[in-house]
């Protein structure tokens, strides 16, 4: 996959921006990284700086999505993909990281999250593309060729390398580590910047600063309707939309997010957004990692985190909410105009 860093730089009045709240002016530079919208919004007046600093993130995310993607050849992980099986390959601080976060999921999730999953893409596209379900001989024989448990570190030196032909695959973890890399930036350079910055990948959003922001969460079924939102002064949210790109398969719909430990969507789920008051201490789950323990270990998890707060949407498009105790946001429900 290319990954196109197209940039739009636009100046505009924020009356209707559908996630901060407020109206002033914003500076705003989009871009489309790793497969999906990018932006970046510097509520300032001086453009020129607002420029450069939007410029900056966005780079760094095109940098991320380049370096370790899958499908890219000379990226990192493809080079670890080539060698891993026949030896050991050195590691990067970055790469190791990464790496050990995905198996940290693998283990929290049981499997469930696997970053090995590259045999079972192309049969569910597949799947999609001819609406009709894979049989279960094909589901098995890719499950036979997807662990995570074949990767091996040696931490002392930090190399890796695979005991089976597996294949890895970041992406699931790559938008997170977008808004690490991001906020890191920002702290960095927390001397120049005196505004308020709005960070959006895909449904994901990063606050910088305090403002009265919100996030509107919308209906899996209908993206012109708004179930909610959340309102908070500071922050991050996280969103595993598996509606956002479904498939109907046999006249039914499935959520484009894979179980790994069974090789089928997650079954009975729409989306699942969730808040974190701060990414300073990289202390975060990302959504899917939580989507795929299921609501009742989900939102048992986000409890056992201070400030959280969760919108599980089921498969029927039913509203699950859970703000924890001392959450930094607040839930509202958009009223219904017409119910009696």
């Amino acid at each position: 996959m290319k990954h196109y860093f197209r940039s739009l730089t636009v100046c505009a009045s924020l009356l209707a921006c559908g996630c901060s709240g407020g109206g002033d002016e914003a500076y705003i530079k989009t871009a489309f990284v790793m497969g999906v919208p990018a932006q970046v919004k510097v509520y300032t007046d001086d453009h020129q700086a607002a420029e450069r600093l939007a410029g900056d993130i966005l780079k760094e995310w095109d940098r991320i999505a380049k370096e370790f993607s899958y499908s890219e050849p000379y990226s990192y992980t493809s080079f670890l993909n080539k060698k891993a099986l026949t030896e050991w390959v050195k590691l990067d601080e970055e790469l190791y990281s990464l790496l050990q976060t995905a198996l940290e999921y693998y283990h929290l999730t049981d499997g469930a999250f696997d970053v090995t999953f590259a045999p079972l893409w192309p049969i569910w596209k597949e799947a999609a593309a001819s609406k009709k379900m894979p049989a279960k001989e094909e589901i098995q024989r890719a499950l036979a060729g997807i662990g995570s448990s074949h990767i091996k570190i040696d931490h002392e030196r930090r190399m890796a390398r695979f005991d089976a032909p597996v294949q890895v695959n970041l992406g699931g973890i790559l938008r997170g580590y977008c808004f690490v890399r991001a906020h890191k930036m920002l702290k960095e350079r927390a001397g120049e910047i005196a505004w308020p910055l709005e960070l959006h990948l895909g449904g994901n959003m990063m606050t910088y600063g305090s403002r009265a922001w919100f996030y509107e969460v919308k209906d899996p079924f209908d993206s012109d309707k708004t179930l909610g939102r959340l309102y908070f002064d500071k922050g991050v949210v996280l969103a595993s939309s598996g509606r956002a790109h479904f498939v109907q398969i046999e006249g039914k719909l499935y959520s484009h997010i894979l179980n790994l430990k069974t090789g089928y969507p997650l079954p009975d789920f729409s989306n699942f957004v969730v808040y974190y008051p701060s990414i300073d201490d990289e202390n975060f789950i990302p959504s899917v990692v939580l989507s795929l323990m299921g609501r009742e270990k989900a939102f048992a998890t986000l409890d056992r985190m201070k400030g959280t707060a969760g919108v599980w949407i089921d498969g029927a498009g039913s509203l699950h909410v859970r703000v924890g105790e001392g959450s930094g946001a607040a839930w509202e429900k958009t009223r219904c105009l017409f119910c009696f």
